[in-house]
């Protein structure tokens, strides 16, 4: 997934996303980015390119616009109780299966899995989200086989992860898919994120999917 200009990863952001949601797997994915010889860029970017109010009040300026983002390798979809806006909104659906369409790794966080489903992307994979909204999910899409138990599920192409938080740990999860685990260990070093055993803290491959590299060894 690299290229001469390394790896491009955009985080989409809203009026309403979860605060979490957004800087968890920026943190992250950032940190990655100074430990990594893949080069990654790690982005923002809003539908218009003006800043976002996320659910509780923060502020956020995106880098970019939908339009101007480019091509991705990794695109992270938060969730927030933005989303139920979105899943009504029928040409933001079609610019989300576009962008899954030409996106190598889709990653929703949370409810981020909502907008997913609405646009067919869930449709009969494993999936997991916010455990409050397994309901939701199921409605938008009955194909969908939730993993009420996993902190994250990846379904190869397709990522997702259950509430807030446990977008840090997927996100972990994909910079050790994506790169090493070595690599994914020193973010994790970097950003204090203890306290539990890899593989961070409860992954589940779908039937298409993988955790990636296997786990041992010495804590991180």
């Amino acid at each position: 997934m690299s290229s001469n200009g390394g790896l491009r990863v955009g985080i989409f952001v809203f009026d309403g996303a979860e605060e979490l949601d957004v800087v968890g797997p920026f943190e992250v994915l950032s940190v990655w980015a100074d430990h990594s010889e893949l080069r990654p860029t790690v982005s923002t970017f809003s539908w218009d390119g003006s800043g976002v109010r996320l659910s509780r009040g923060l502020r956020v300026v995106p880098s970019r616009s939908a339009d101007d983002v480019g091509p991705l390798h990794l695109l992270v979809y938060p969730g927030g109780i933005g989303t139920r806006e979105l899943v009504e909104q029928p040409h933001h659906l079609d610019w989300l299966r576009a962008m899954r369409a030409q996106t190598p790794v889709v990653a929703g966080v949370c409810t981020g899995a909502l907008p997913l489903a609405a646009a067919g992307i869930l449709a009969g994979r494993v999936a997991t989200t916010h455990r409050d909204s397994f309901d939701e999910l199921v409605q938008l899409d009955p194909s969908v086989m939730i993993d009420t138990e996993a902190r994250f599920v990846d379904d190869g192409d397709v990522v997702t992860s259950a509430g807030v938080a446990a977008g840090i740990d997927m996100a972990l999860h994909l910079v050790s898919r994506l790169e090493t685990l070595a690599v994914a260990r020193a973010v994790r070093r970097v950003i204090q994120y203890e306290g539990a055993t890899e593989p961070w803290f409860g992954g589940t491959p779908g039937p298409g999917g993988t955790l990636g590299h296997p786990i041992g060894g010495d804590a991180v």
